[in-house]
């Protein structure tokens, strides 16, 4: 054993016992995030619970589990179980939180109630950036990212799929009720008629609210309505797959790789360029910015007011000729 790397013995005793602080280097990113955030005015930007009541048991800081959420940005941990885990074994979290460990639910309901203030702490991140000049010659790649929705698939209703639907309904409702006359024919059994009244009663509720579903439809303005998560819609993803998702827009800074700006859409990338490259504008505050685009967002209406805005559009053209599938070049 004496030609391996041997660690020291469980039951090794030290006369100075050794802290946190040894464990964590000079150059860690916790040390980064611990600084900024101490730095924060939280009050102004918008962080609830910082008004503590005079009864009741103590609360934890914001500024604690912000330090947290930014800690779990970073390394991608997003689950407030995990994060919870990571709080009881982690030392850079040991460290950046005090030895503080924090329950999910916690950690769960801070980022529910403090949505606004971490997307200011984000603006201010940008703005501090921005001072350290780190956008003198800014270029910026938008892309969206589809993020599933709590709504399940079957609970996103458009005109095609409601009528599908209704025409089920309606068909099942006309054999149940010749089965009924079958029945009466018959003069089948008192059970057998009346599972078959319940089954048709349930059809017709079922219509009911079919047609409920279909005047939404048809007074919504983008005809698709979602009943658990309503914001959000279905959209193609990779594969030309269809999801019950957000289209979360972010403009990337291709120096540094920091997002400068995001927006949460319910729409295609298509009609997204002009908009996002306002926000990268009012981020940055310039102007004369160059954005990178895929061809997802080539639209010409769309392009023509980036370039109004004073940015300078690169995005490759769609290809929209059928030309080359029928071999006509």
């Amino acid at each position: 054993m004496s030609k391996f790397i041997s660690g020291e013995s469980r039951d090794q005793s030290t006369l100075f016992p050794e802290s946190l602080e040894d464990y964590v280097s000079e150059d860690n990113t916790v040390r980064v995030i611990d600084v900024f955030i101490e730095e924060l005015n939280l009050a102004e930007l918008g962080f609830k619970g910082l008004i503590l009541k005079s009864t009741g048991r103590p609360k934890y800081h914001p500024a604690t589990l912000l330090k947290l959420y930014l800690y779990g940005y970073l390394n991608r941990i997003q689950s407030s179980r995990r994060l919870e885990t990571e709080c009881q074994r982690n030392i850079e979290l040991m460290w950046l939180l005090g030895k503080l460990a924090p329950d999910f639910k916690t950690i769960a309901d801070f980022r529910k109630d403090n949505g606004g203030g971490i997307k200011n702490v984000c603006k201010t991140f940008v703005e501090v950036c921005r001072r350290l000049n780190m956008f003198e010659k800014p270029v910026v790649a938008i892309d969206g990212s589809k993020f599933k929705a709590s709504n399940n698939k079957g609970n996103n209703f458009t005109p095609s799929k409601v009528k599908f639907h209704i025409d089920r309904v309606e068909k099942n409702i006309e054999r149940y009720l010749e089965l009924l006359d079958e029945a009466d024919k018959e003069q089948a059994n008192v059970t057998k008629i009346k599972a078959t009244k319940e089954r048709l009663a349930d059809f017709r509720s079922q219509l009911k609210k079919l047609y409920e579903i279909k005047e939404q439809i048809e007074a919504h303005p983008d005809k698709q309505i979602s009943t658990t998560d309503p914001d959000s819609r279905l959209m193609k993803t990779q594969g030309f797959t269809r999801v019950v998702s957000y289209n979360v827009q972010s403009a990337v800074d291709t120096k540094h790789h920091l997002i400068v700006a995001h927006d949460v859409t319910n729409v295609p990338d298509r009609g997204q360029l002009a908009s996002m490259t306002k926000l990268a504008q009012e981020a940055l505050r310039k102007k004369n910015i160059r954005v990178l685009a895929d061809k997802g967002y080539f639209s010409q209406p769309d392009i023509k007011d980036t370039i109004d805005l004073g940015a300078e559009p690169i995005m490759p053209k769609t290809d929209t000729s059928s030309s080359e599938k029928k071999g006509i070049f």
